[in-house]
């Protein structure tokens, strides 16, 4: 069974603002940011993500970062 949450405009703004406050030139950084923006995706009315979504997509984040960026073979 999926949860639902309810559309927070506010919440999709703060959680948005913070990512973009602490991202920068380090990838940690970015990859933070990326995990924040898509956390916010749950609230936001115009999207369609689930918290498996949210999940999987940060496994994805990660396991770029473990292999070193996009372009490389696993």
């Amino acid at each position: 069974m999926t949860e639902a949450f309810d559309p927070d405009p506010e919440r999709v703004r703060v959680l948005r603002e913070i990512a973009d406050e602490i991202r920068d030139d380090s990838s940690e950084r970015k990859q933070l940011a990326n995990i924040l923006y898509r956390t916010s995706d749950l609230f936001d009315p115009d999207e369609e993500t689930t918290p498996e979504d949210v999940v999987r997509n940060v496994k994805f984040i990660l396991e770029v970062k473990e292999r070193g960026g996009l372009d490389r073979s696993p």
